[in-house]
């Protein structure tokens, strides 16, 4: 790239200081200092002067935008691995090539997703919020105090077997909990062997007999409000939800009435419907021990962003040196 024009690229967030360091050394890289979240107005002018394009997965690149973006925008390299905030069908209609992150945040993303499934059950944070309001809340230990649900000899239904749902099996698997799963199509013979997993192709069944479920598809047109009010009522009383794939997957009005009146035990989420507004019911919810709430934040590990900046880089090189970036995203993807 020395005998080259190097690309302008705008980088919509800050990133790890090492990606921002490598950015600036190899492209004419634009940062945001101060993280402040850029508005479309800001997005869009942005879009009609650079080559390149990062928007986080905070940043909706909507067709209306990409159809105003000047003619030298050539590259949106997404630093995420869901592509469901980027028109992706627009860019391909304007001619600009859409990259991710993907593979990424695999082993991140299901160590919080067990950390929400041993967190809810055993009223973990309910019971670090007694001492940080002072010992004097604690007289001691009781037999009767406290109590949660055991995890070993459960059954968890994963919604989603891709990479990450995966994962979350193994972990689960070695916590003692019986693996179950709803997918598009079945996993690998030696996969299913490995969990000793039971594959269900109706959600419907599924939802209706596990102790725990574990949200880890993607979302698409196809799976928003997967978890609708209706198959929220299929599930057990004393059953949990955890969600850390993407808010609307739950129609989350109808999940927190289900835990209002106790038709499900409990919920662990890292992602909501209209994030970042949280709904105060949620909040509620969670001030009175129901359920576990994250700041989005299951897949924010060090290693993990480095990766993800490392991943947007080697895709700007390859575009900009002739080559198909190795994360292409092709059109009708979702």
């Amino acid at each position: 790239m020395t005998n080259k024009k190097r690309p302008t690229v705008y980088l919509t967030r800050k990133l790890p200081d090492l990606v921002e360091t490598r950015m600036r050394e190899l492209f004419e890289a634009e940062l945001n200092i101060e993280d402040a979240p850029r508005t479309e107005a800001e997005l869009l002018a942005a879009m009609q002067r650079v080559d390149v394009l990062v928007p986080t997965v905070t940043d909706r690149i909507t067709a209306s935008m990409i159809e105003q973006a000047g003619p030298q925008l050539k590259l949106i390299a997404g630093f995420s691995n869901g592509i469901d905030h980027i028109d992706v069908d627009a860019a391909a209609r304007k001619g600009i090539t859409v990259t991710n992150t993907p593979n990424v945040l695999t082993e991140d993303s299901a160590d919080m997703t067990m950390a929400l499934v041993l967190a809810v059950p055993r009223r973990i944070v309910e019971g670090t919020r007694v001492l940080a309001n002072g010992s004097e809340d604690w007289r001691g230990w009781s037999p009767t105090w406290m109590l949660g649900r055991r995890l070993s000899g459960k059954r968890i239904g994963i919604v989603g077997m891709g990479r990450i749902g995966t994962a979350v099996a193994r972990r689960a698997k070695a916590f003692g909990l019986s693996i179950h799963y709803h997918n598009r199509k079945r996993v690998s013979p030696a996969t299913e062997a490995e969990l000793e997993a039971t594959y269900w192709d109706s959600l419907d069944q599924m939802l209706a007999r596990v102790d725990i479920v574990s949200v880890n598809c993607p979302s698409t047109p196809a799976t928003y409000h997967l978890i609708s009010a209706r198959r929220l009522t299929l599930m057990q009383p004393t059953s949990y939800i955890v969600n850390t794939a993407r808010g609307d997957i739950i129609d989350e009005a109808a999940m927190i009435e289900c835990l209002r009146q106790g038709k499900i035990a409990g919920a662990g989420l890292d992602v909501f419907e209209n994030e970042p507004a949280v709904n105060p019911k949620l909040i509620k919810l969670a001030k009175e021990g129901r359920v576990v709430l994250l700041p989005h934040m299951s897949s924010a590990t060090i290693e993990g962003r480095i990766d993800m900046g490392d991943k947007v880089i080697i895709n700007i090189r390859a575009f900009y040196d002739g080559h198909r970036p190795p994360n292409r995203v092709l059109p009708g993807r979702a």
